[in-house]
């Protein structure tokens, strides 16, 4: 019996790079080597396709451990090669690598949103995660909290501001949402995660200061209420039928759950897993979070973030991410052990989903 070959692919031409080069380090430790070969390929900040003669993990001043990513040959993806496998050729030797799962350990703009994902349904080969609507929808804050709004799941309440508008409309924008809102807010480019890009303000200048920064991240940014809040987080599993874990509790040591308290300051925040809730608040929570998953479009794998009003016990459905931090210490990964499911095992059924989708979609008809 031939081994099946994994893709990991890791990189992107995106803010997260450098997180992605940690989770995949990871990702590559704990593959079974009894069960899969891996081709490690990385995608560099340019967006260009690089196979890996070896997956080398080395060592990194912020992030402990990464998979290294060697600038090495002009690789091209074909989207239209071996049936059920990925097929990438080097340009000028013309080696051929073909890997018959892809395992995208990529995060942020054109890797979580369903660019990348598109790329891999055109080439036929199964992948771990969500689809390209579920990808791209999950990715965006707005169009993501206006579904949850529809499916009846509490979001925070925001607003959604474009440049034309913000330049055109600014003291209008800023009176509206101090007087609905009040202050303070948090300002949230649409499309990124890890939290880049997010800023806190306080006042009047400082929320200026904030939206001009968010738009350098993106095109579109969230002005969002603040809620005093516990930060409560999720993971589900699953193509038709998800499972939710055990609930955990982010207590950010910084201000809020920033990308410096995130993945720079190695004391910027503590994991509670399991989060002390109420059993009965727990279930229900749970439950929001496979309702998320659904309404969402979601397949594979999320985590789906929470805000627990404090006083109250009321909850609000925060973010999802569709392709969530994979390193050993990452929340997904922790919250699946601790409902006692390990790291190895985990690698397993997420690549059984992904066959299982696979399989699935293959079985439709592109014919009349």
């Amino acid at each position: 019996m031939n081994m099946m070959t994994v893709g990991v692919l890791f990189g992107g031409k995106s803010g997260e790079h450098d997180v992605s080069l940690c989770s995949a380090a990871s990702v590559v430790m704990n593959l079974d080597p009894d069960k899969y070969s891996v081709v490690a390929i990385g995608i560099d900040r340019s967006g260009s396709w690089h196979v890996q003669d070896c997956p080398e993990i080395v060592e990194h001043p912020s992030f402990w451990k990464v998979l290294a990513l060697q600038k090495k040959g002009s690789w091209l993806v074909n989207h239209a090669g071996v049936s059920s496998q990925l097929e990438l050729i080097e340009r000028e030797s013309g080696k051929t690598i073909t890997v018959d799962v892809v395992f995208p350990v990529v995060h942020g703009t054109y890797c979580e949103d369903g660019t990348l994902q598109g790329l891999l349904e055109l080439a036929g080969v199964p992948y771990v995660g969500a689809d390209v609507a579920g990808s791209a929808v999950g990715m965006d804050k707005d169009i993501a909290k206006r579904l949850l709004r529809d499916a009846g799941v509490p979001v925070v309440p925001w607003k959604t501001v474009f440049p034309e508008e913000w330049h055109a409309k600014r003291d209008a924008i800023l009176l509206q949402v101090i007087d609905e809102f009040g202050l303070p807010l948090f300002v949230k480019p649409a499309n990124a995660g890890s939290s880049v890009g997010v800023r806190k303000a306080k006042d009047r200048a400082s929320l200026v200061e904030a939206i001009n920064f968010a738009m350098q991240f993106d095109t579109k940014v969230l002005i969002e209420k603040a809620v005093t809040c516990r930060e409560i987080e999720c993971a589900v599993l699953g193509n038709r039928t998800p499972q939710a874990s055990v609930l955990g509790e982010i207590i950010a040591h910084h201000e809020f759950y920033s990308y410096e308290a995130k993945y720079i300051d190695p004391e910027g925040a503590t994991l509670n897993i399991p989060a002390d809730l109420p059993e009965q608040l727990s279930d229900e929570i749970r439950a929001a979070a496979v309702r998320v998953y659904r309404a969402l479009c979601c397949a594979g794998m999320a985590r789906v973030d929470f805000f627990l009003e404090k006083g109250t016990n009321r909850f609000f459905a925060n973010e999802i991410n569709t392709l969530p931090g994979f390193t050993t210490i990452s929340m997904y990964p922790k919250l699946w052990e601790a409902t006692g499911v390990s790291y190895s095992a985990l690698l397993d059924k997420l690549i059984a989903l992904a066959l299982e989708r696979h399989k699935e979609k293959s079985s439709l008809r592109t014919t009349l």
